[in-house]
This record gives structure tokens, C-alpha cells and sequence, in this order.
């Protein structure tokens, strides 16, 4: 038998494939709530237009009301001879209230439905990214402010460069992170417009009340052409992009944890929530949450990719490839979802070694920069003139096995005459991440600084940033176990 909703042109029903390839259902029943919200809002604008009566109005209602409760009660029975979720509760309202529910679409079409669903969808989902993105900012700016002291080596090509704070390194993923926000927010605004009432493609001779609907939605405005309406799937893509980003971030960070937590560094160690064990090496502690974000990236990309490639040949208006954009969708935000909810899980109970860290730091000659600045800003030598004295002062001390500490006053006398006994107050790791105080630096009251400001911006707290200690910060003889 052909199919009751769309079946009349036709005699008879498709072929078992064509329903296997044409079914949505398996996967857009996830838009339940978004379909029947728009379908509410569709039959109270109809019966405030008087297309629709009161008493079908009030039925459809009532109807749609007890097939969401069947539906979140999981007693709803799905059929994929319907198709999709819109025929699913179209067919279940009409087994309930009779004709009253074939009104239901009256200046509608699958077309704006579906549009309006799938960007009802997003938004949501975009809204709780922004909360998740929001409360992994928050645990870092917390970090952030217990390690503003501890020092750490930063590095360029994963050499050791110049110290830093640990502080510091954690709030530029609070940076990152905020752009990611911020994209997340601009796609928000650009999608936040009404498709209902654009029918198939061309619009409806009866007299909606579009700006009705709109409101009723949460959008901003109707759209303003029904061609672009039914056909748009820019607001995927560019959540998709968003997305892609920020997983981006997330996995770069985890490279990071992956790297730390290794027994060659041994900067941190991953709680026994977030790390696995070996089936046959009993000493293994695997950073397999870290890994697994770091993968999830993968997927993220590969659903933009995919449905930039769905939609670059497509003419105006609908055509059935864009039933291919939920599947893709769905997977990538659920992946970013949970990479979110891991990463805040990792960072809120991590512990930090700083005693290894600071080693770390004090090794690889990385006060040599403070060298160079130190003869640029006493002894009045241009940069480059400094940058190659400084290269012969690193060559000595590798010579004689030490550290750029190590070298007497007499050791860099023999390079350069102009350097006296000052020069050692700026080979200290400490007194390195104390002096870079210009704005954006690594300095400890820096870092406090900006995570006053971030805590502002994300809780609405204002407080002073409290000042760091004038100790030698980030070294601690215990250990430095935290």
C-alpha cells in the first residue's frame, strides 16, 4: 500500500530498499520536542488566524501533549514505514484525535518543518555548549590561580624555550576557549530566524501570522525567503566549523596532558577517574580519556567536511540529500559534548609535580633570552649584537657541562668584558617569569590579573586579583606533589 501522508499519486508502496534508504526516523526521532514545539506554535497561530477553529486548535494541542508524554515515557512505537519524525507524530495525533490532526499541516510543508526543527535543534545544543564551554573555562581560571607560581618550561617545537608560568600555559586555553564562545554565539545569532511558513519553497496563500510563530519559538524574525529558508543549511556548517575548532583545542590540549603525564616528564598525573590500565603490563597508567578527546576531533571535522560536500552541488530548493544532515550533526555535538564534559573532569582533580616542572623549566639554558635582555637593557648592546654574545655564553656552559647558573663571573667576562656580577640575578627561573610583565606575559601577577578578569566574565564576581608571593615561586621542596 502506498503511503497514507504523501501516497495519493501513487499505487502502490516502496520497494523494501527504497525504505531502508529513505527512512529517517532510526535517527531524527531525536527531534521530538523541537517537532512538536513547532507544531504548537504552528496550530496556535492557524487558529489565531482563523485557518484553524478553536475546538481543532484545542484538540491538537491536547493530542500533541499526550504523544510527547508516550514519547519521553518510551511507550511510543516508531514506524519507519513513516518515515520521519514529522509522519511519526502526525500519525499518532490522528489515531488520537481524528481529522482534527490532518488540519494540523494546513500552510505547512516537510520542507519548513524539518528546517525549523533542525535549527531549533542546534540552538539548543549550541546553548548547552556554551554552558559546558563555560564551566571548563571556570575550572581552568581556578587552576589557573592555584598554579599562577608554578613555574614551568614553555616551549617552541617542543624544545625548551623560556620558563613560564603554569598559570599561564592554562589560561591560554581559557583564551582559546573564549573564541570559541564567542563563534558559537555569532552562529546562534545568524540561525535564530523562523523557516515556519515558508512551505515547500515558494510560500502560502493563506494568511499566516509568521511573526507570531517566531516569537512563539524563541527566533528573532521570521526568514525572509522561503527559497533560502527551506534549503539553508548554513547553520549546520558553520556550528560545525565552530565545532571543529574548538575540538581543535581540546585536542591540542590533550596532546598536552598525554605528553605530561608520561614518565618522561611526569608534570602531572591523571586521577584513576580518567585513566585506564593494561591487560597485561600491571604498571601501566594510560591516559586514555586524553586520548580518546584527542581523537574526537576526527570526527568533528569529518562531519563538516561531509556535509560541506552533501550540500556544494545542491540546486534550490529542497532536495532529499539534505536528509543526510542530521546523522553527521548529531555525532559531532555529542562527541564535543562529551570531550567537554571530559576535559573538565581531567583538569578538576589532576595533580601537579612542581618540583619537576621547576627542574624542567631550569634546564636547557632557557634563561638565555634573559642574557641577551639583560646586555640590551645595562649594558646598552644592541639585540643582535646580545643574541650572538648570548649563543657564545650557552656554547661555554655546555662546554663545561653546567647550567648558564653554573658560569662564573670570570666564564662571562672571558665572552664579554661589559658583563659584571649583575648578570646572575636574571639567571634564575624566578626572577625570568617575575621580569615579563608587559601585558599578556607569564608573570604571576599577570596571571592573577587575568584570572580576576575571567572569573568576572564568566560568574559576574568582581574581585581584586590578589598579589603573588615574592618568593621563589613554584619551587617546592616537598616535592612539589599538589
Amino acid at each position: 500500500m502506498s503511503n497514507r501522508m504523501w501516497g495519493g499519486r501513487f499505487s502502490s508502496g516502496p520497494d523494501a530498499i527504497m525504505e531502508e534508504i529513505n527512512a529517517s526516523i532510526g535517527f531524527d526521532q531525536r527531534l521530538y520536542r523541537q517537532d512538536i514545539a513547532g507544531s504548537i506554535a504552528h496550530a496556535r497561530m492557524l487558529a489565531a488566524t482563523g485557518i484553524l477553529t478553536e475546538a481543532d486548535r484545542d484538540a491538537i494541542l491536547a493530542g500533541l501533549d499526550e504523544v510527547r508524554s508516550e514519547i519521553e515515557a518510551g511507550t511510543f512505537t516508531f514506524s519507519r514505514a513513516l518515515e520521519d519524525i514529522h509522519m511519526n507524530v502526525e500519525s499518532r495525533l490522528r489515531e488520537k484525535i481524528g481529522d482534527a490532526a490532518g488540519r494540523l499541516h494546513t500552510a505547512r510543508s516537510r520542507n519548513d518543518q524539518v528546517a525549523t526543527d533542525f535549527r531549533l535543534y542546534v540552538r539548543d545544543c549550541i546553548d548547552m555548549l556554551l554552558g559546558q564551554i563555560a564551566a571548563l573555562q571556570l575550572k581552568l581560571v581556578e587552576r589557573a590561580e592555584a598554579e599562577a607560581e608554578t613555574i614551568m618550561p614553555g616551549f617552541t617545537h617542543l624544545q625548551s624555550a623560556q620558563p613560564v608560568t603554569f598559570g599561564h600555559h592554562l589560561l591560554a586555553y581559557v583564551e582559546m576557549l573564549g573564541r570559541d564562545a564567542g563563534r558559537f554565539a555569532d552562529a546562534r545569532k545568524r540561525l535564530n530566524e523562523n523557516p515556519l511558513g515558508s512551505a515547500a519553497l515558494a510560500g502560502t496563500s493563506f494568511p499566516l501570522d509568521r511573526d507570531m510563530t517566531s516569537a512563539a519559538l524563541g527566533f528573532d524574525r521570521p526568514t525572509a525567503n522561503s527559497l533560502d529558508a527551506v534549503s539553508d543549511r548554513d547553520f549546520v556548517l558553520e556550528t560545525l566549523a565552530a565545532a571543529s575548532l574548538c575540538a581543535m583545542h581540546l585536542s591540542r590540549f590533550s596532546e598536552e596532558l598525554v605528553i605530561w603525564s608520561s614518565a618522561q616528564f611526569g608534570f602531572i598525573r591523571l586521577s584513576d577517574k580518567f585513566s585506564t590500565g593494561s591487560s597485561i603490563m600491571p604498571q601501566k597508567r594510560n591516559p586514555d580519556a586524553a586520548e580518546l578527546v584527542r581523537a574526537k576531533v576526527g570526527r568533528i571535522i569529518g562531519a563538516l567536511t561531509a556535509l560541506s560536500i552533501v550540500m556544494k552541488g545542491l540546486p534550490l530548493a529542497y532536495s532529499k540529500d539534505m536528509q543526510e544532515d542530521k546523522e553527521v550533526a548529531f555525532d559531532a555535538l555529542d562527541a564535543l559534548s562529551l570531550s567537554l564534559a571530559a576535559m573538565t573532569g581531567m583538569i578538576g582533580d589532576l595533580t601537579v609535580n612542581r618540583a619537576k616542572m621547576h627542574a624542567a623549566a631550569s634546564s636547557g639554558f632557557s634563561t638565555a633570552t634573559d642574557i641577551a635582555d639583560w646586555l640590551v637593557r645595562e649594558a646598552g648592546v644592541p639585540f643582535r649584537d646580545a643574541h650572538h654574545i648570548t649563543g657564545r655564553i650557552v656554547a661555554s656552559a655546555e662546554a663545561k657541562g653546567c647550567g648558564l647558573e653554573g658560569l662564573t663571573i670570570e666564564d662571562f667576562k672571558a665572552i664579554d668584558e661589559r658583563i659584571d656580577s649583575r648578570i646572575h640575578k636574571v639567571l634564575t627561573v624566578e626572577s625570568s617569569v617575575r621580569s615579563r610583565k608587559s601585558y599578556g606575559g607569564t608573570a604571576p601577577d599577570n596571571v592573577l590579573m587575568q584570572v580576576a578578569r575571567w572569573r568576572e566574565a564568566l560568574t559576574g564576581e568582581k574581585t581584586e586579583p590578589r598579589k603573588a608571593s615574592s618568593g621563589r615561586s613554584g619551587h617546592h621542596g616537598d616535592g612539589g606533589i599538589e
